[in-house]
């Protein structure tokens, strides 16, 4: 009589099949998208509101006219919506743990970091939507980014970049938050300062020396600087090397906490 061999059991999850989960969830998170648009108010209205509303309320009063802000304020609006759209990615992480949709993940053989990192890979989508629209609308009220479409492309690729860094430390928040409200309340309280203390949407030598100090070590004015010098003159300077530097700092750190913090949750 012979026994039939029983298949290994292993207790971690072989590398090619984590990649393949990982993308498998991505593809979730994407088709739940589409599923409810509704979730892409944030990265479809926001661009356009903002580029149209700041720009004919401020553009006199800073540059003179609109059409001479448009250079100074759309790569701040980029670097703005990528902050908030980023800022999603924790209320959501937060909201699919309370609803015990990752309860369903702990009894299947899958990577314990694909359920994480599967959505924000597919959030990626949303940080390029809403920079793209930002260019459009900017161009449509008469930008010409004098970096060309090489420029436009790295600019982009950097907001994408930065926002997906980010997105990292909203993760974290979100699994130690207590409820979506609550991380969509701390995300806010990081958001705000680090968008409206920075070179976004004036120029520095405008503010006073003391606000004037942290906006230059504030990582966003990095950010924004780097993407004004790719749009408006495809200029790769020490900008955009502090921007990069800055975007793996981010992930660096807050990339393990968040999924150290999220496993301990599995």
């Amino acid at each position: 009589m012979t026994t039939a061999t029983l298949p290994r059991v292993t207790s971690h999850v072989a590398l090619p099949d984590a990649f393949r989960q990982v993308g498998a969830l991505a593809h979730r998170a994407l088709r739940m998208m589409l599923r409810k648009p509704e979730q892409m108010i944030d990265v479809i209205v926001q661009p356009l509101l903002f580029t149209a509303m700041f720009a004919y309320i401020f553009g006199g009063a800073i540059s003179g006219g609109v059409a001479a802000y448009l250079p100074l304020l759309i790569p701040g609006i980029l670097a703005q919506t990528a902050l908030t759209t980023s800022m999603a990615t924790g209320v959501k992480l937060r909201e699919d743990m309370d609803k015990g949709v990752f309860d369903r993940f702990k009894s299947l053989p899958i990577a314990r970091v694909a359920p994480i990192v599967g959505p924000m890979i597919a959030d990626l989508a949303r940080y390029l939507i809403a920079a793209v629209l930002t260019f459009a609308t900017g161009i449509a009220m008469g930008y010409r980014p004098g970096g060309g479409i090489g420029g436009v492309a790295c600019a982009i690729l950097l907001v994408v970049f930065s926002g997906w860094s980010l997105a990292w430390t909203f993760a974290w928040v979100g699994t130690i938050a207590r409820s979506a409200t609550s991380v969509q309340g701390i995300s806010m309280v990081i958001l705000f300062p680090l968008t409206f203390l920075s070179n976004a949407f004036v120029p520095v030598e405008s503010l006073p020396h003391w606000l004037a100090a942290f906006v230059r070590v504030n990582p966003v004015s990095h950010i924004v600087t780097a993407v004004r010098d790719l749009a408006n003159s495809f200029t790769v300077g020490p900008a955009v090397v502090w921007a990069l530097v800055g975007c793996a700092v981010v992930i660096g750190i807050f990339a393990p906490l968040a999924v150290r913090s999220y496993s301990r949750k599995m």
